[in-house]
């Protein structure tokens, strides 16, 4: 059965890959651990495995676990995979989360696209979003400090973006002006890069040279299966909001009732951008 699944999911990936937008083709492939803290309390940490894909002009950067959840949202028997994977993973007596397909970081990043600019698309609850951002908007101050990543000698930069400082090693060696998530503007791959708290930190795992791997523009596979234009800030309200009171959110949405009248949590959960107020 996962035979059949897995070669189904890899068929109609490739065949999705194609009929979507093509932008570029990658070059170069960087995979990254990426650790965030879920809960500020109790400091528990969330694991996803991001995916960089550089080309000549455009890049992308997204989870690859939130990828795979898309690419089975693709298939047209979707709900019966998802059950599948659902039954198996309630039937053992300790569930893990990886034991089934889960959308984990929603962000897709699409950087010097259009030209000079930044496309990141991102979702929340029934409902997929996207904006333009800035490209290479960090202003970094270089030090002398070295260290080694993946065998390449490291240089450290750090810098203030959108609330939080942040601390990077870049590989000058690797030259290209790029790295996980909105990341960017430094002479090399950023290999290493954390806030000061470290609640988020990204770390590259995995570097490979590539050939005819197509960059293209993710679709959208919830709600309306469309994408609605918004602008960062607003999103991030939107965000806030939604992780203030989750049940209120989605009733807004679907008009179902999931105890929205219960008093709202605490915001135990630090957004990655802080500039939104």
């Amino acid at each position: 059965m996962k035979y059949y699944l897995f070669i189904a999911i890899v068929w109609f990936g490739f065949h999705d890959l194609y009929s979507q937008k093509r932008l570029d083709n990658t070059h170069i492939k960087c995979q990254y651990r990426f650790l965030y803290t879920k809960d500020t309390l109790s400091q528990k940490k969330e694991d996803d495995l991001l995916i960089l894909q550089i080309g000549t002009t455009i890049s992308k950067c997204y989870s690859h676990y939130s990828n795979q959840v898309d690419s089975i949202l693709a298939l047209p028997n979707y709900y019966e995979i998802m059950r599948e994977h659902l039954n198996n993973a309630f039937s053992k007596k300790k569930i893990n989360t990886n034991d089934y397909p889960h959308k984990r970081m929603k962000t897709y990043v699409y950087k010097n696209y259009p030209q000079r600019k930044m496309t990141v698309t991102d979702g929340l609850s029934l409902q997929d979003y996207i904006y333009e951002d800035e490209l290479n908007a960090q202003d970094w101050q270089i030090s002398d400090s070295i260290k080694t990543i993946l065998d390449y000698p490291c240089q450290k930069a750090e810098c203030t973006f959108r609330g939080r400082q942040w601390i990077a090693w870049f590989a000058s060696d690797i030259p290209v002006s790029d790295g996980p998530w909105k990341f960017g503007g430094l002479p090399g791959l950023i290999m290493e890069v954390h806030d000061l708290k470290q609640q988020y930190y990204f770390m590259i795992i995995g570097l490979q040279k590539v050939e005819k791997e197509p960059i293209v523009f993710s679709q959208t596979y919830v709600g309306s299966k469309k994408f609605e234009k918004t602008n960062r800030k607003d999103f991030l309200k939107a965000q806030k909001r939604y992780l203030m009171n989750m049940s209120g959110y989605i009733e807004l949405e679907t008009g179902i009732d999931l105890g929205s009248n219960s008093p709202q949590k605490v915001m135990r959960y630090d957004l990655i951008e802080l500039d939104y107020k």
